[in-house]
């Protein structure tokens, strides 16, 4: 069977697996190392406002590809009608890919993987598909397999819109991509073409799938999935072998792709679970070690204020023997006796309160540089106030990001070190939207940092959270900069042993 036979199977057999396959994708935050991030235009297209054409322009990686779509938004959804020329082999492109995928990028960043295109020897290509939403970007990039969660940076043809583009334009909407190395780090264990007359495409997407999501550490974090990949690729490939009927090779091969995306996906989010666990681990050996340090230093301190009371007693001991062998002085020597006693112990009483005033500054600065290697903070009247960005939430939302999770998780590893703390943490906003959504918003983003931090370990009894709406800004709301500064969330760390108690 030629190459179009085999796509021709291979597209008909994706129409029956795709509901089923989408269902059972549950998309995984992929670390911040692991991703690049790139802009592009949005268009939000009107619905029943008829069809409207966009252009597809041809990338670095492709700059001879190019392409055109015809795109329909209705209630229910958008039709989308792909046509590609000038692709290249996605294996020239690099060892690891085997095929392209269409996808969708929304004003927030968020990017659905939306269908598979097939691909002829000539470069050529079409899809009919659909998209949930109205406003959206389109790129096609060269991926190892189609179940993919998040694009590769290998993007080869990007969206354009003309000037009778039907919709409302959104330029730079930034998103996330794939670094390519996560899918080359084993150098790519196929390093073949495939030959599609003897086997469709599918069978070498399953294969890459399973030793990328090895080349992952998926056999060690994620073996209760990686097994079922593994089996998968054996019954595949064992279907190959005795010549089944080719739909059936088809499913087989997707049902491995999928099991293989799932136990790369898995695997990459234990990992970081791991890394984030070990970055407070490490924060909290830290914090330990110095607020040991201050504790030897502060007993130190008392043995040498006990020393000191010692010898004032063995003083003033010796000054009443001498009272008691000089009776005709005893009155005038009694009363320089006593004021010098008493000038001792208010000089002593003085020397006692500046170092401990001295030592709880120096416990207060040292828990502000340790906070401020985390997050940026600033010593108030208040305590200390520990300024959470609103970059570290998804926009309009409270979900923290991965980037929140480790600096929060930082952050609890160093509080629970010095025992007496408590934690005040306020949500904020700016002036945008109703004064309602504002404060609801606000509660919400406070509470969600007040749950992870508990989550962490930390004690219930000693954090708060208060949502204070769009009422207490500290820069202006009618500039940009200014609204930015006033999105934020903070923490206020109050406590006796750092000198601040926090009023209520």
């Amino acid at each position: 069977m030629n190459i179009s036979g085999w796509i021709r199977i291979g597209a008909l057999a994706a129409l029956a697996v795709t509901a089923s396959l989408a269902s059972a994708q549950n998309k995984k935050e992929v670390p911040a190392a692991d991703v690049v991030r790139k802009s592009i235009k949005a268009v939000g297209y009107e619905v029943g406002g008829g069809s409207t054409k966009v252009v597809f322009l041809g990338t670095s990686a492709a700059s001879q590809a190019s392409g055109n779509a015809k795109v329909e938004a209705k209630t229910g959804g958008t039709s989308i009608e792909l046509k590609v020329t000038g692709m290249p082999q996605p294996t020239s492109l690099g060892a690891e890919f085997l095929t392209y995928v269409l996808w969708t990028v929304t004003p927030d960043g968020t990017t659905d993987n939306i269908a598979e295109i097939p691909i002829d020897k000539q470069g050529n290509g079409k899809l009919s598909t659909r998209a949930q939403s109205q406003t959206f970007a389109m790129i096609v990039t060269a991926e190892p397999y189609y179940a993919v969660q998040l694009p590769s940076e290998v993007v080869v043809l990007e969206n354009d819109t003309k000037k009778n583009t039907k919709g409302k334009i959104y330029p730079d909407n930034d998103y996330k991509l794939m670094k390519r190395s996560q899918y080359a780090k084993m150098g790519n264990p196929l390093a073949l073409t495939p030959d599609l007359k003897n086997a469709p495409l599918d069978i070498y997407e399953a294969r890459n799938a399973v030793e990328i999501a090895r080349s992952q550490k998926a056999r060690q974090y994620a073996p209760e999935i990686f097994s079922k990949a593994e089996s998968s690729l054996q019954q595949t490939e064992n279907s190959l072998t005795s010549k089944a009927d080719k739909s059936q090779i088809i499913t087989n091969s997707r049902q491995t792709i999928q099991f293989a995306e799932d136990a790369r996906a898995l695997s990459a989010e234990r990992q970081e679970a791991e890394r984030i666990q070990d970055e407070k681990n490490a924060a909290a050996a830290k914090a330990k070690a110095e607020a040991d340090a201050v504790a030897a230093a502060e007993a130190k301190r008392q043995a040498e204020l006990t020393a000191a009371r010692e010898a004032q007693m063995k003083a003033e001991a010796a000054a009443q023997s001498a009272q008691q062998k000089a009776a005709a002085e005893m009155a005038a020597q009694k009363a320089a006796v006593e004021q010098a006693a008493l000038q001792a112990k208010e000089q002593a009483a003085r020397e006692e309160a500046a170092r401990a005033q001295a030592a709880t500054a120096a416990l207060r600065a040292q828990l502000l540089q340790q906070l401020n290697e985390v997050l940026q903070t600033t010593d108030t009247p208040r305590g200390l106030v520990v300024n959470m960005a609103d970059v570290l939430f998804e926009t309009g939302k409270f979900a923290l990001s991965q980037d929140a999770q480790l600096k929060l998780a930082k952050l609890s590893g160093i509080i629970q070190a010095h025992p007496g703390l408590n934690l005040a943490i306020e949500g904020h906003t700016d002036t945008t939207g109703t004064a309602d959504f504002n404060m609801k918003l606000s509660q919400q983003r406070a509470d969600t940092v007040r749950e992870f931090l508990i989550s962490q370990g930390m004690s219930p009894d000693t954090i708060s959270a208060r949502g204070m709406g769009q009422d207490n800004p500290v820069a202006d709301n009618s500039t940009a900069a200014g609204r930015k500064q006033n999105r934020r969330v903070e923490i206020i760390v109050s406590g006796e042993v750092i000198g601040a108690k926090l009023g209520k």
